[in-house]
């Protein structure tokens, strides 16, 4: 069996093959050997270590999937591709998986293992049994699919914001479990703040995570929706998007009327309203004379005295 083993792993790695890039190094031991492979889940260090069961067989039917899992889509020929080769080698990559009630058992990685094998028609499959709870879980689950899994750059943006928000990870903690810069998580956090329209593109990769990048530095969805299809229409690189947003920039700042300046008579009389008022005043004019005064109040009692004072 361990003359078989290098073949069947690289018949794994051929279809799992990830996007240009890859999702990092730090944990891509996990589950990969039996000495023992999952240990690498959590660090040495970390207080939510925690002992791993000997190698056992468990029932396929009984191992429940974990609802935590962020990836939403498996690949339909590499799921068959990997059946194939465990439906002739078996399955040599343990899952991990923690015990629930009614003697199911609930899995906390390898899905993607599990599903394969199911298609291979296993009746038991390898198993490492861990006691964890539902937070260790958790963590233990995002990170393990963000490591090993083709995730597209919105799944493993909400990945990290789970881990950060719900496991409660600081950023730098989260940058050395998964073995990445913090400037790399930010990038990815920032596509979050994409409209759904571009975060649905760049699912469906019809543009890369360099042009959502890009895109997610633009605040007005107008704006971002109509370089998203300018992207696809003309096929446009990373570079001439930038290019493209830089230029953008210089004619908007360009059509901004100059802010013109408060003469020194009307400066005099919004310092005065703001003492009378005893609030923020602000007083805006244009060259021939138009302009608004604003009043600013910061809660219904303060608005109430502010219209008293008006009436008088």
């Amino acid at each position: 069996m361990e003359e078989q083993k290098p073949n069947t792993e690289t018949e794994e790695k051929k279809s799992t093959t990830t996007k240009k890039g890859g999702l990092g190094q730090g944990l891509s031991a996990l589950l990969g050997s039996y000495n023992p492979p999952d240990e690498t889940i959590v660090p040495a260090d970390s207080p939510s270590r925690m002992k791993t069961s000997d190698l056992t067989k468990i029932d396929i039917a009984l191992i429940d999937v974990n609802p935590s899992q962020p990836r939403t889509e498996f690949e339909e020929e590499a799921l068959q591709e990997l059946a194939a080769s465990i439906k002739h080698y078996g399955l040599i990559q343990p899952v991990t998986v923690r015990k629930v009630k009614n003697g199911h058992y609930q899995l906390i990685a390898g899905e993607r293992r599990l599903r394969a094998s199911k298609l291979a028609e296993l009746k038991e499959i390898p198993a490492y049994i861990r006691d964890a709870s539902d937070m260790e879980m958790l963590e233990m689950g995002l990170i393990e699919n963000i490591q090993r899994k083709d995730l597209n750059p919105i799944e493993i943006a909400l990945s990290f914001q789970r881990l950060l928000e719900e496991c409660n990870i600081r950023q730098e903690d989260l940058a050395m479990k998964v073995s990445k810069s913090r400037s790399v998580i930010t990038n990815y956090l920032r596509l979050l703040k994409l409209y759904p329209s571009v975060q649905a593109s760049v699912v469906a990769g019809n543009i890369t995570m360099g042009h959502a990048k890009m895109l997610a530095a633009i605040d007005d969805e107008t704006k971002q929706t109509d370089i998203l299809n300018k992207i696809i229409q003309e096929e446009m690189s990373v570079r001439q998007v930038e290019e493209l947003i830089r230029k953008l920039n210089r004619d908007e700042y360009k059509q901004k009327p100059a802010k013109i300046a408060l003469p020194h008579h009307f400066m005099t009389i919004k310092n005065s309203l703001k003492k009378t008022y005893n609030t923020d005043i602000d007083i805006k004019r244009t060259l021939n004379g138009k302009g608004n005064i604003l009043i600013s109040f910061k809660s219904d009692d303060e608005f109430e005295r502010i219209i008293s004072l008006l009436q008088k």
